[in-house]
């Protein structure tokens, strides 16, 4: 057994689902990683039988590990996601999936995967493609089965924003039976857009431990201005506890993961159960509502604080107030007096709208109103629509 590393350039992804495919031909495991990422280095005496795959997971938390997967872990997510599919009227094997995600992540591997076990077909959209919305409907509508086959896109949110933003966009979208999106919450100033222009989200949730999404929304429901993520899928269970904390079983949960810090073995992520904590809070298993990270709470003034839905009531706001907000992310700094104080990073078209921003939260609860504002030209998601908050942190630390 051989364990391969193989880079993954968003500017070529078909090149690195080439050499992908030969390696796990040959039965080897293959660590997947971005640009500019180095390889870890595992022991090839702690890794199972081939095939398989090493992708990198962690959330929000910044605490880096590769969770390993079987081959047949992606199959089975492949097959229970046809099945969900089939439920809305959708056959897998006639559809045509494009992919503007990056490979190396979960979200971007698994529509070259599904297309591989249904037999559908799939397109490659570089990042320079998607960045020029007249270009990307050039290249999408000279694809052979372009308004003959059910078109099938993934995003992330930022995405989706960008593209609604340009009217070519938005008639590029509404080509789409499903527009799978994840990595990050929509906010319902965004999903109000989409509705009014008919666009068919089916907002999901999953990770890189259950091998991509493990609950979706259908397009109809979201469209009949349901929220949430929809129910599971055929091979998932979910359930709250105590504390709210989303656990997740299904049999396609990574067989173990690795990290730098225990170098010599593989840690499991389920209990004797076979119940994986998410690290995310909820309150709905019926229509999963996701309500943000556990390790992203704030203790801010004798008050725990959930900053995700609060960074979309300020997106909400400058929708509201036509500003011209493209991204905040909330921090908790440590202060003497609140335990912690909220910072806002943000990053404007117009910077100068900052003010207006600031005067209109000037009313909101003491421990929910930033006590700092930062501006940050290059403040944004990962490719895949997550926020490394300690990365940021760090950042801020640098000021």
């Amino acid at each position: 057994m051989r364990l391969q590393c193989l880079s993954c350039d968003p500017r070529w992804p078909a090149r690195a689902a080439e050499g992908l495919q030969a390696a796990l031909n040959d039965q080897h495991w293959v660590q997947l990683i971005g640009p500019g990422a180095e390889q870890s280095r595992v022991p090839e005496t702690i890794i199972p039988p081939g095939p398989g795959l090493l992708l990198a997971g962690g959330g929000s938390s910044g605490r880096r590990r590769l969770c390993l997967h079987p081959v047949a872990h992606f199959d089975q997510s492949a097959s229970a996601t046809a099945l969900w599919l089939a439920g809305i009227g959708i056959a897998a094997a006639e559809v045509q999936l494009f992919n503007p995600l990056p490979m190396h992540h979960v979200s971007g591997l698994m529509p070259w995967w599904r297309s591989r076990r249904w037999g559908g077909s799939h397109v490659w959209l570089p990042p320079a493609l998607m960045r020029d919305i007249p270009a990307l409907m050039r290249y999408c509508e000279q694809q052979e089965g372009w308004c003959v086959r059910p078109a099938l896109l993934s995003l992330v949110p930022t995405q989706l924003m960008r593209l609604m933003a340009d009217p070519i966009g938005v008639s590029w979208l509404q080509h789409f039976r499903v527009i799978w999106l994840g990595g990050a919450a929509l906010s319902s100033p965004l999903a109000h857009q989409a509705r009014l222009h008919g666009l068919r989200l089916a907002p999901c949730y999953g990770a890189t431990e259950t091998a991509a999404m493990v609950t979706a929304l259908t397009p109809q429901r979201f469209l009949d201005g349901e929220v949430g993520c929809g129910d599971p899928l055929i091979d998932v269970q979910l359930r709250l506890d105590a504390d709210s904390a989303l656990l997740v079983k299904t049999p396609r949960l990574a067989v173990g993961c690795w990290q730098a810090t225990v170098p010599d073995r593989l840690a499991p992520l389920a209990d004797p159960s076979g119940w994986w904590c998410s690290g995310d809070r909820a309150q709905s298993i019926a229509g999963l509502q996701v309500l943000g990270r556990r390790d992203g709470a704030i203790q801010t003034g004798g008050e725990i604080i959930h900053p995700e839905p609060l960074e979309a009531r300020l997106l909400a706001l400058a929708v509201e107030h036509q500003l011209s907000l493209e991204a905040v992310l909330l921090l908790g700094v440590p202060d003497p007096e609140w335990g912690e104080r909220l910072v806002a990073l943000v990053r404007f078209g117009d910077p100068a709208q900052l003010a207006l921003l600031e005067r209109l939260t000037a009313s909101w609860p003491a421990a929910e109103r930033p006590r700092r504002w930062v501006l940050c030209d290059a403040l944004a998601p990962t490719a895949a629509g997550k926020w490394e908050r300690s990365r940021w942190l760090q950042w801020f630390r640098t000021l």
